[in-house]
């Protein structure tokens, strides 16, 4: 009897994707969606926080207390925390992202190792199913050329680099013939994908776009500067979703600079309504309590934010990370500060939700994920989350809903 693995995945999109290759790859063991029955645990971490290590630190102190389930560390904590996790022996294996195609002759490994990879591989699977899930991430691209001087990522991701354009295109495919619709184009830095060559992120959408079956395409985190001529031009398209999420981490034109930051306040804000007037719902991430975030700043950075045509917000208090620039810089901002500036943006961001949802009068084309408590959970065109209350199964299925009614947090529908 082959034994039971169970993947635990932490972070970004880029992690879920990475944790679908390995299931993938995965040929002498069977993958489990039943943690409790699990034989292995595969840990694909995130380290961009401090709070991304210690929720890593604490599923893995869980595993211990309930089972004899052998643990392996993979992802982005696999450069910053793996050695000593394995020193401590509470993971039996280490391994970087390079090493996950060979997922089978890492788990069949008796003896501890520390596996960290190389940081300028591309991956060369194909992947046809997303097990558990009714929407598909593809991985476009790995690594950021950025600087930004309180992030980690580069120097465990590497600098950016583009996967085969032929690869992706032949990876939807097989997917949407296996009855995938909509796709999240995902990587550390997604805008830059195709940079040095002849291709680009627009000119790779396109390309999808003519794959039979696709019917939504959907843009990871991008830069404000990655939204040039070319990318507007296919602003139009059906099968773009009207939601783009384009990272500005900050709104004062000071902390952008100690951010070390390529954005520019003036013109994101010009480059947001412009978005906004062609119907896009628009989603950022943010860092409040970042060092230097004096409460003048940060007032100046909530009136800004309150200017901007936001609907939709990933945002996180300031976590210091060892051998980054922020890690050393002065004044400090204290916690609980950070903490009440982070739920007073987030108040700000969701009333701007509901306001847009409010006002408008269109169609939701909604795609159903899942079903819980009787009621079935989809995102619309606009990434918002859609209820819809049915007695048919609606679970995987596109639905065009015309009647809804705008709650606090989400569109609700019969249907």
């Amino acid at each position: 009897m082959k034994k039971k693995v169970f993947f635990k995945t932490f972070g970004c999109r880029t992690n879920l994707y990475d944790s679908q290759v390995m299931m993938s790859s995965l040929k002498e063991y069977e993958i489990t969606e039943d943690e409790s029955q699990a034989d292995v645990i595969v840990v694909n971490s995130c380290t961009v926080t401090n709070g991304a290590d210690s929720n890593v630190r604490s599923y893995i102190g869980h595993v211990e207390k309930n089972g004899g389930a052998k643990i392996f560390l993979t992802g982005c904590g696999a450069h910053t925390k793996g050695e000593k996790l394995l020193l401590e022996k509470r993971v039996h294996g280490v391994f970087g992202q390079s090493e996950k195609e060979k997922i089978d002759l890492l788990l069949a490994q008796e003896k501890p190792f520390y596996n960290p990879g190389d940081l300028n591989h591309i991956d060369a699977s194909v992947v046809d199913d997303f097990i558990g899930k009714s929407r598909a991430f593809i991985k476009i691209q790995e690594g950021c050329d950025f600087r930004c001087s309180y992030c980690i990522i580069p120097f465990v991701r590497g600098d950016a680099r583009s996967m085969d354009e032929s690869r992706i295109v032949e990876q939807i495919s097989r997917l949407a013939l296996n009855g995938f619709g909509e796709f999240i184009l995902t990587g550390t830095n997604v805008g830059s994908y195709g940079q040095g060559s002849q291709t680009s992120l627009a000119k790779l959408m396109k390309r999808i776009s003519q794959i039979r079956g696709v019917r939504r395409i959907r843009v990871g985190s991008v830069e404000p500067i990655q939204i040039g001529d070319e990318f507007k031009e296919i602003l139009h398209e059906p099968w773009l979703e009207k939601h783009l999420h384009i990272a500005l981490q900050h709104t004062s034109p000071t902390m952008l600079k100690l951010m070390n930051r390529r954005n520019v306040y003036k013109q994101d804000r010009e480059l947001f309504e412009f978005l906004h007037d062609k119907g896009f719902a628009i989603g950022t991430d943010f860092i409040t309590g970042h060092p230097g975030e004096s409460e003048a700043l940060w007032r100046e950075a909530m009136q800004n934010t309150q200017a901007l045509p936001l609907t939709h917000l990933h945002a996180f208090t300031y976590s210091k990370r060892d051998g980054t620039k922020s890690a050393i810089m002065k004044p400090e901002v204290n916690g609980k500060v950070a903490s009440e500036r982070l739920h007073e943006l987030e108040a700000v961001i969701q009333n701007k939700n509901f306001e847009f949802r409010k006002a408008f009068r269109g169609e939701l084309e909604v795609l159903i994920e899942s079903q819980k408590d009787g009621l079935y959970y989809g995102h619309d065109q606009h990434f918002n989350t859609v209820l819809v209350q049915s007695e048919d199964d609606l679970i995987g299925n596109w639905i065009n809903i015309s009647n809804y009614e705008a709650r606090g947090d989400c569109n609700y529908a019969q249907f």
